[in-house]
This record gives C-alpha cells, sequence and structure tokens, in this order.
C-alpha cells in the first residue's frame, strides 16, 4: 500500500432498502462501488436489503435506468469491497448465513461502529 492509500478515507455505505425500493439499493451499490475503486469501503445490509443479498435473489434485477444490481456487487467485490450483513436482520428474516452469496459476513453494529470510529466516513 503506498503513502497516498494509507492515507485515503475509508467509507461505509448503509444499504437498507431490497426490492421494496430498487432505485435506492442501486443508487447505494453505485456509491460503494465507485467508493471501492480507489478506497477501502464497506457495504452495510439492513432491512429490506437483506433479501438481496440471498443466493440469486439480485439475479435479473435492475431499477430503471441502471446497471443490473448483481453486476454492480460483483464490480464492488471485484474492487476489494466488504459485505457486512446484519445480523438481527438475518434472523428476522429466515436467512442462514449459508444462504447468502459468496463474500458476504454476518457482521453487525459493533463491526460498523469499530469502523467508523476508526475513520470510516458515512456515504447515504
Amino acid at each position: 500500500m503506498n503513502t497516498q492509500q494509507a492515507n485515503a478515507p475509508k467509507y461505509l455505505v448503509n444499504c437498507q432498502d431490497g426490492a421494496n425500493n430498487l432505485e435506492r439499493a442501486t443508487i447505494a451499490a453505485i456509491l460503494a462501488t465507485t467508493a471501492s475503486k480507489t478506497n477501502e469501503t464497506a457495504l452495510f445490509i439492513t432491512a429490506d436489503a437483506t433479501n438481496l443479498f440471498v443466493k440469486g435473489a439480485m439475479e435479473g434485477l435492475a431499477a430503471d435506468g441502471h446497471e443490473p444490481l448483481e453486476n454492480l456487487i460483483s464490480q464492488y467485490q471485484a474492487n476489494g469491497g466488504k459485505i457486512w450483513i446484519c445480523p438481527v436482520c438475518l434472523k428476522t428474516k429466515g436467512i442462514g448465513e449459508s444462504d447468502l452469496i459468496d463474500g458476504a459476513e454476518v457482521a453487525g453494529a459493533p463491526r460498523t461502529m469499530e469502523f467508523l470510529a476508526t475513520g470510516g466516513l458515512m456515504l447515504a
């Protein structure tokens, strides 16, 4: 890591919307994907967005005028972006960890708060 990368900000994007508001979910993915091109980035998945990160759930989903969500998340992961899924949200929706897309981690508020406390900036 060079000095510029070491001093670069890191970003946390909280995605709460899923199929209930695909445009907002897509915008969160665009922000995260863009940030991950040059910065450490974590995408914190909560509420309705949790359902999108079940294997196969993003297939064919695209908000009007936007790139398919599955493509954005693939780009994000290829850039080294982290995906953290709220454990409480998984439990309330009856989703198991093995149901999640590859690369998604179960991580709750303590991990996201630590990320923010150590210099992470919130993108909303």
